[in-house]
């Protein structure tokens, strides 16, 4: 017989190798990103975007853990901006309120007679 001649296989052949899929991103965690940074852009509104922001980086902690995504890194900066955000106004509408007070107060101390 010839050495070169090889007998036909049959059989199964094996399966082509699995495709490699990256995990996918959490979607809470972009969402807590693009808030957390409206939350500082946005006045007026900051500080009730910032609080969402930083619900859903609460949330999509947790999702990324439990289900093996991406976006940590996006979620740590979407509570970080929503933090800074949300402290920003707050202070800003502490402001504004001891000045109302304090203003009314004043106002209030004269006697206009």
């Amino acid at each position: 017989m010839d050495q070169n001649f090889k007998e036909p296989q049959y059989g199964f052949s094996p399966p082509p190798p699995e495709r490699f899929v990256p995990p996918k991103t959490n979607g809470k965690s972009i969402a807590a990103l693009v808030l957390g940074i409206l939350s500082i852009v946005l006045p007026y509104v900051g500080f009730l975007i910032g609080i969402v922001a930083i619900i859903f980086a609460s949330i999509s902690f947790k999702e990324i853990k439990r289900n093996q995504e991406q976006g940590r890194g996006m979620a740590i900066a979407g509570l970080v901006c929503g933090i800074v955000g949300t402290a920003i106004y707050a202070i800003i509408i502490l402001i504004v309120v001891i000045a109302a007070i304090t203003l009314y107060g004043a106002a209030t101390t004269y006697n206009y007679g």
